[in-house]
C-alpha cells in the first residue's frame, strides 16, 4: 500500500469519539464524564450508569497518556492476587477489569503465588511512576509487602488480613465461618471435617486462621470438640487441593458427617472425591464452601456457601484507592462488605435468596 493510499484510508475513518460526544449522548456535562472516568465521588448511581452506557455505545476509549501528562499519573494500577487459577480470583479479575475500564484506568494483574517478592516488584514499579497505586490480596500479613516497606505508594488490601497501615476491604471471615459451622450443626452435623484449616501456621492475621478460629468458636458454642485428625490445612486453595484434602481425610478412616471447605474451589474438589467414592451429598455427608463463585450454584448438588457481592467488594477497593490518590494524608480506612450464608442442596437445606447481614453480626 502506497503512502498516499494509507493517508487516504486514515482520512476516511470516522472521527474518534470524544468526552464531549459521550456527554452529549448521556445528557451530562463533560466534567461529569470525567468524574465517572476518574472514579470521583459525588456522581449519582443513575448518572454513572448513563455515562457508562454512553461510553459502551460509542466505544469511547479515554486518552490515558494525555490525561497522565495533565495529572502526573500513569493511568495504570497494579492488582496482585495469590492464584489466578481459582474461581474466586477469576471472578475478582473480571470485575476488576470491568471497573477499571468504566473508570478509564488500565490495570496490570499479577499472580503472586504467595511470593512476597512479586508484591515488592509491583511496589518498585509504583515508585518508578509506571503505575499509580496497588490493590493487593496477600494471604497473610507476615508475608505481605505492607509489613516490610516504610514508605508505600497508595495501596489498598483486599481480604481479611488485618492491619492499620493502609486502606483495606474485607468481609468478616471469622464470623462468616462461625455462621457456616453453626448452619452445619443445625443440620445435625457433629463431626465436621475441615479443608483449608491452618490454625496459626499462616500467622495471626491470615485469612485461613480467621476462618479456622470462627469454625472452632462455633464448635465450642455447641459444646463439640474439634478433632485434629479431621483438619487438613497444608493444601492449595484449589479444586485439586480440595480433592487431595478429601482423600487424606478418607484415608485416615475417621468418621465424619460434614465437610467445611474454606473456599468453593476446595469444596468442589471434595465433592468430586466423595462422588467417586459413592458417598452421597447431602444424604451421607453435608458439604459447604466459601465465596459463592458462579460455579457454586451449578455443582451437583448445588453448594451451600458464604456469599458476598464481588462487585461491591471491588468497587470499594477502587473507591478507596481513588481517594487515596487524591489525598495521601487520609488516615487508613477499612470497609467491611456484608455477607450471608446461602443454603443450597449440599446441606439438604431449603435454598435461600441473598439477604445481606451486617459485618460482625
Amino acid at each position: 500500500m502506497s503512502p498516499a493510499e494509507t493517508q487516504r484510508r486514515v482520512s476516511n475513518r470516522p472521527p474518534r469519539p470524544t468526552m464531549k460526544d459521550v456527554a452529549a449522548v448521556a445528557g451530562v456535562s463533560p466534567k461529569t464524564v470525567s468524574n465517572v472516568l476518574t472514579g470521583a465521588a459525588g456522581v449519582r448511581p443513575a448518572t454513572r450508569q448513563r455515562v457508562e452506557a454512553a461510553i459502551a455505545e460509542l466505544d469511547f476509549v479515554p486518552n490515558l497518556s494525555a490525561r497522565g501528562l495533565r495529572s502526573g499519573r500513569a493511568g495504570v494500577i497494579g492488582v496482585a492476587l495469590p492464584d489466578l487459577s481459582t474461581a474466586f480470583s477469576a471472578s475478582l479479575s473480571q470485575t476488576v477489569v470491568r471497573q477499571a475500564h468504566s473508570r478509564g484506568i488500565a490495570v496490570q494483574i499479577e499472580e503472586t503465588a504467595a511470593d512476597p517478592r512479586r508484591e515488592f516488584d509491583l511496589v518498585s514499579r509504583a515508585r518508578a511512576h509506571h503505575i499509580d497505586g496497588l490493590i493487593l490480596n496477600p494471604v497473610s500479613l507476615e508475608d505481605s509487602v505492607v509489613e516490610h516497606v516504610e514508605h508505600l505508594p497508595p495501596v489498598v488490601l483486599i481480604g481479611e488480613v488485618e492491619q492499620h497501615r493502609v486502606d483495606r476491604v474485607f468481609i468478616d471471615s471469622e464470623t462468616a465461618s462461625y455462621q457456616m459451622t453453626e448452619h452445619l450443626i443445625s443440620r445435625g452435623a457433629r463431626r465436621i471435617a475441615v479443608i483449608g484449616a491452618s490454625g496459626s501456621s499462616r500467622g495471626r492475621h491470615a485469612t485461613p486462621t480467621l476462618r479456622y478460629q470462627g469454625h472452632h468458636a462455633a464448635l465450642k458454642a455447641a459444646q463439640l470438640s474439634p478433632d485434629p485428625r479431621l483438619e487438613v490445612g497444608d493444601v492449595p486453595w484449589t479444586m485439586a487441593g480440595g480433592a487431595r484434602g478429601m482423600q487424606r481425610i478418607l484415608a485416615a478412616g475417621e468418621t465424619f458427617d460434614a465437610v467445611a471447605a474454606f473456599t468453593d474451589s476446595l469444596a468442589m474438589g471434595a465433592l468430586h472425591v466423595l462422588s467417586q467414592r459413592g458417598i452421597r451429598v447431602p444424604e451421607d455427608v453435608l458439604v459447604t464452601g466459601f465465596d459463592d463463585v458462579e460455579h457454586a450454584q451449578f455443582t451437583n448438588p448445588p453448594l451451600t456457601t458464604i456469599s458476598f457481592d464481588h462487585a461491591d467488594y471491588v468497587t470499594a477497593a477502587f473507591d478507596l484507592l481513588s481517594s487515596r490518590l487524591d489525598d495521601r494524608s487520609l488516615p487508613p480506612r477499612a470497609v467491611c462488605i456484608p455477607h450471608q450464608v446461602v443454603t443450597r442442596g449440599s446441606t439438604g437445606a431449603t435454598p435461600t435468596g441473598w439477604s445481606a447481614c451486617g459485618c460482625g453480626a
